[in-house]
């Protein structure tokens, strides 16, 4: 009597690894070769080769060139610790009790993005003058950063905390300024501002623009 084989339970996790080790490596050579020359110039196929993986792989996952710079901005969004950026920075503003702290906490998060997202959002812009695909990449991360702006002003005028001759609409503004990739590039790119200064400038600078007088940093401001 023949005996019944038992079927195989299919494992996949190790399939996933290599399609996540894949995603990585192609986001890397993304990166780093778009910043390098360009995105004009930047080809699907050069990507490929830098990444040791084919261009069928790059187009089913990310959809082109257009799709990785979107992934590559979206992972700029979440910061370096497991837990997002964004959500680190509403349980700062929700549980905090000193404005202070809240406005020198978002000065940190805005210095721990920058160094990844400021590069991808300039690249994104200068390519946006004759792409279209990168044009409605512009929007989209325009509208997400002043939703975001606009966000974090509400909560600073519910907790009480917004200075009285600062409308909600000025304060998403001066958020807005203040995180922008262009001033990043200003400081730390061009001027070679450490980003640990860079953020500590943002916070006090928050700080002073936002919050009543009486609220202002004591500590002196150090030359970069």
């Amino acid at each position: 009597m023949t005996p019944v084989k038992t079927p195989r339970r299919y494992d996949a996790s190790r399939r996933r690894e290599l399609a996540r080790r894949t995603q990585e490596a192609v986001l890397e050579a993304a990166r780093q070769r778009l910043l390098q020359d360009g995105y004009a110039v930047t080809t699907v196929a050069m990507i490929a080769a830098d990444a040791g993986t084919s261009v069928d792989t790059i187009y089913k996952t990310f959809g082109g060139k257009a799709g990785l710079l979107r992934t590559l901005w979206q992972r700029g969004l979440e910061g370096e610790e497991l837990t997002p950026a964004p959500i680190r920075s509403d349980r700062l503003s929700k549980t905090e009790t000193d404005p202070v702290r809240v406005l020198r906490g978002w000065g940190r998060f805005t210095a721990e993005l920058a160094p990844r997202g400021a590069p991808i959002l300039l690249l994104i812009r200068a390519a946006a003058t004759t792409d279209a695909d990168m044009a409605t990449l512009l929007a989209e991360t325009e509208k997400q950063r002043r939703t975001r702006m606009r966000h974090n002003a509400r909560r600073l005028q519910r907790r009480g905390w917004l200075r009285s001759d600062v409308t909600l609409r000025e304060a998403a503004d001066i958020l807005w300024t203040y995180s922008s990739s262009e001033l990043y590039d200003l400081l730390v790119l061009r001027s070679g501002w450490p980003a640990e200064r860079y953020g500590a400038f943002v916070g006090d600078a928050l700080i002073a623009a936002l919050l009543p007088p009486g609220t202002r940093p004591d500590r002196p401001t150090e030359e970069p």
